[in-house]
């Protein structure tokens, strides 16, 4: 079994709206200029190093946007160009909430589990309906057709429609999902939450909203059929959520027998790791930064624990992490006392991926982990994965098709949505994805 990255596509639209509670990044940049070529080249670039690296690497489209059909949904009418121009005049908030390139970030498109570990021998995927934020939300219907054309074998994937029930079962998606396994042992889930619709002694964050539920990490856990004994449901720590740890990934990631943390985490940073420990035996390593060594405030803003860490081909692992990281001290030192330790991580690379860090998402954010046994990859029809040839492909496709510069009244102009509907017409094809779209069918 091999992991794959599937990384986002940074879209046509990426700008810089604000419009996330609670993501720090999202509003000090909101309203600000942005660079789609630049950014879309930039995730490239990315996914060129960790494929040089000898990691499973592939890719996933960019959602339509402006989404005509939401717009449609709530009370517009006429021609898209028509649409377009009266939502820009009587709700801009709309607008700009319908025209988030939100989706680039994978890590929040489903939570997955490979076959090894579900009872019925599948790769599971769940779609993350992404409740919590309106903008976000409207992803979770093109994302499910796109993971249906991709994993579309039903004898080797299972991929599951988003859960239902609104606020209730508010799920974020793999960005609060960590799996951690060591030989020998039996692979741990972690599936995060911050909230309960249900329960009335979790104690909230205060300042900003916790999006993941409970409800929804335990549903997930029931869909990929999991053991109920490799599953743990770890609560954020409201102290890091109101730091701006809007999910999980902000202060954690893991890979293999290795995790790194910092303590405002989870409510129980020790006695997870002391858990974690007893399931997965002596091959199971950790780092934890404390509050003095790494103030949150610097994780928050540099994204140490939102870089990736990958299984090389040698067995040793490396971290993926932001120029941002390199360039605040505390969290350079830390992530050198991390390469400097007894663990199997051998190396740190810091990339630029600044347009995406500025709404919010590092590294991590943007890809989903796969993982899939030789036959599941070859079950893939789809032309996803990672080769030299269809990066220079998808570089070309971006050069012509992506604006250099894109500023919030840009978002009003009728011709971005044609403009992005055209480029995403032609990449399906590229891709071998089918008509996935709704302009498509």
């Amino acid at each position: 079994m091999r992991e794959y990255n599937f990384d986002g596509l940074v879209g046509p639209t990426h700008n810089y709206g604000g419009l996330s509670p609670g993501n720090l990044a999202s509003a000090q940049h909101g309203g600000t200029v942005s660079h789609p070529r630049a950014a879309a080249l930039q995730g490239l670039e990315k996914m060129r190093f960790v494929a040089g690296l000898g990691v499973g690497q592939a890719v996933l489209p960019p959602h339509p946007r402006p989404s005509l059909k939401t717009l449609r949904a709530l009370g517009f009418t006429g021609t898209d160009e028509e649409l377009i121009t009266r939502a820009a005049r009587e709700a801009e908030h709309l607008l700009r909430l319908t025209s988030s390139s939100a989706a680039m970030w994978t890590a929040n498109a489903a939570t997955g589990a490979p076959s090894e570990d579900t009872a019925d021998g599948r790769m599971h995927l769940t779609v993350a309906n992404l409740q919590q934020m309106f903008h976000r939300a409207l992803e979770a219907e093109t994302t499910h057709a796109v993971l249906r054309a991709i994993f579309a074998d039903e004898r080797h994937f299972a991929i599951h429609a988003p859960l239902p029930g609104g606020g209730h079962f508010a799920d974020e998606g793999a960005a609060n999902h960590t799996r951690l396994v060591t030989p020998g042992h039996r692979a741990v889930h972690l599936l995060a939450w911050g909230r309960s619709a249900w329960r009335s002694d979790v104690r909230p964050p205060t300042r900003f909203p916790a999006r993941q539920t409970l409800e929804a990490s335990e549903a997930l856990a029931r869909l990929h059929q999991l053991d109920p004994a490799q599953v743990l449901l770890p609560q954020q720590a409201p102290e890091g959520i109101d730091a701006g740890a809007f999910h999980t990934d902000v202060l954690a990631v893991g890979s293999g027998g290795f995790f790194m943390l910092h303590e405002l985490a989870f409510v129980d940073a020790p006695g997870l790791l002391r858990t974690l420990a007893e399931r997965l035996g002596e091959g199971f390593t950790y780092a934890l930064a404390t509050e003095d060594e790494l103030p949150v405030r610097d994780a928050v803003k540099a994204y140490p624990f939102n870089s990736q860490v990958l299984a090389l081909p040698d067995g040793s692992l490396a971290i993926v992490a932001p120029e941002e990281s390199r360039e605040t001290p505390t969290t350079r030192r830390f992530l050198e006392r991390v390469v400097a330790g007894d663990n199997p991580v051998k190396a740190v690379h810091y990339l630029d991926v600044r347009q995406s860090m500025n709404n919010g998402g590092g590294p991590a954010c943007l890809r989903q982990r796969v993982w899939l046994t030789d036959a599941e990859r070859a079950a893939v029809k789809a032309h996803v994965f990672y080769t030299p040839e269809l990066h220079a492909s998808l570089a070309d496709w971006v050069t012509r098709h992506y604006r250099e510069e894109l500023r919030a009244e840009d978002l009003r102009d009728p011709r971005l949505a044609r403009e992005t509907m055209t480029a995403l017409d032609e990449l399906t094809r590229l891709l071998r994805l089918g008509p996935v779209y709704d302009f498509q069918k």
